[in-house]
Order: C-alpha cells, then sequence, then structure tokens
C-alpha cells in the first residue's frame, strides 16, 4: 500500500475532521512512500520507536503522537531523538487522538467495554464530542470491591477507586485523561449513573464522585487506551495485504 492510501483509508476510517482536537490528526513523521509492516502503539515513545526499527516497520500508527498544542515547537532534546531515528529509518508516523477515542467500533472507549463484557453500550449523546463519553450495563450488578477486581483482572493493574456502592449496574466511562468529565455524566440526563471510570484521578475528582454520589474508578490512562489503536491496526491487517504488529510497550500509568 502506498503511504497517501494508508493515510486516505485511516482519515475515511477515523474522520479526524469531525473531532477539534489538540494536536494534528494523521500523518506526522514522513517517511517511504510504500507501506508493508506497520507497527501500532499508544505512544510514539523512543522505545516504541527502537522497536518498530527492529521489527523492520514502514510506518507507526499511535493515539499519542507529537505536536501538541501549547508545546514548544523546538526540536530539541526528545523530541530531536524520537524524531531523528524515524528519519534515519525512513519510517512515517502517523497519530489518532480523540478520533480513537470516540470511534463507534474501534475507538478506546468502545473497546474497553467490549473488553469488559458491557451490554448496550452507546454514546452520551449530550457530552461532546460524541463518543468521548460512553454507557453501558454490566451482565448482572456488582458491588465495589467486586468491581475492582474485575478492572484488575482484566487491565492487569491495580485500580484507585472512591466510593462504596454494593449495587453497581449502569457504568459511564472516559478512558485517559478523562476524569473531568465525571460532572458532566453527573449533570446529564440521558441515564443514570452508578459509576465513572476513567484513566487518572486527580484531586477534585475524589470530591466530585462522593458529593454527587457516583462511585470512581481510575484504571489507568496506559491501561485503559491500549486497545483502541489495536484495534484499528487490527482492522487494518484484515482488509488490506499489510504486515500489522500490536506492541505494548509497558508503562504503569
Amino acid at each position: 500500500m502506498q503511504l497517501q492510501q494508508l493515510i486516505s483509508v485511516l482519515d475515511e476510517l477515523l474522520q479526524p475532521n469531525l473531532v477539534k482536537d489538540y494536536c494534528h490528526n494523521g500523518l506526522q513523521i514522513e517517511g517511504k512512500p510504500k507501506i508493508t509492516k506497520i507497527v501500532t502503539g499508544v505512544t510514539a515513545s523512543l522505545a516504541l520507536i527502537n522497536k518498530a526499527i527492529e521489527l523492520n516497520a514502514d510506518a507507526i500508527l499511535v493515539h499519542h503522537g507529537y505536536f501538541w498544542k501549547g508545546e514548544s515547537p523546538e526540536i530539541i532534546g526528545m523530541k530531536k531523538q524520537r524524531v531523528a531515528a524515524l528519519l534515519k529509518h525512513d519510517i512515517s508516523l502517523l497519530a489518532y487522538h480523540l478520533p480513537i477515542d470516540v470511534h463507534p467500533i474501534y475507538g478506546n472507549n468502545k473497546q474497553l467495554g467490549d473488553l469488559l463484557g458491557l451490554q448496550d453500550i452507546q454514546a452520551v449523546s449530550s457530552i461532546e464530542p460524541k463518543g468521548i463519553v460512553m454507557s453501558g450495563k454490566l451482565s448482572q450488578a456488582m458491588e465495589h470491591h467486586s468491581l475492582l477486581s474485575v478492572f484488575k483482572d482484566k487491565l492487569g493493574r491495580d485500580p484507585i477507586s472512591v466510593g462504596n456502592k454494593s449495587n453497581i449496574k449502569q457504568l459511564a466511562w472516559c478512558t485517559g485523561g478523562g476524569q473531568g468529565f465525571i460532572d458532566a455524566v453527573a449533570n446529564q440526563t440521558e441515564v443514570t449513573i452508578d459509576a465513572f471510570v476513567s484513566g487518572e484521578i486527580s484531586e477534585q475528582t475524589t470530591h466530585s464522585a462522593i458529593e454527587q454520589n457516583i462511585d470512581y474508578f481510575a484504571i489507568g490512562h496506559h491501561a485503559s487506551e491500549r486497545y483502541g489503536v489495536k484495534a484499528v491496526g487490527e482492522y487494518l491487517a484484515s482488509q488490506y495485504a499489510l504486515d500489522v504488529t500490536f506492541v505494548d510497550i509497558h508503562n504503569p500509568a
């Protein structure tokens, strides 16, 4: 596949033009024009780049790329090392941030819901962009500490939690650093939420959860966002003659 065709396929699938984001979505670093081997991963760290080099990848597809709004434009230090390695080995870097969060099939939120075996998964449509928060039901009601065990088993990480409900059935969630959406979840009227799940917890999250009677689970930023880019890569491999490998670089966050 030609690089420009890969960009077109991903843009058509993920529709970055429909989402206002904090970074450029799409091609960030241009490499060789022909793509056969792709490595996917959560973040375009040097460790992921080195693994892609080891695997002779032509392109890397990630959720967290470069060139975020507000960051220094200088290509120095850590950023220089990363970009230099990509350019030296002629590897393209493609990154899709919010488009990989919100996609109704391959997005981080939908994939997390599927991993947890939730039912009736749907976007909370009153919270924008659509799909940034999703809701779904457990197959049977669970008490707080039992649900903690489910998260630990599925994600391989000890969550941080607030609350102690004995009858949790309806969840809402936003993967990654989505803890700030807890207030929007509490104020929406589409569905009654027993617990909210995200990747991180802030100091104020605790108070929001307690005062609005919503149990809260911080299951890990990286841990909750491994599944969207992996699913997009699996889609590419199934639909096109591409060799795609997901590489999970360990991150305790």
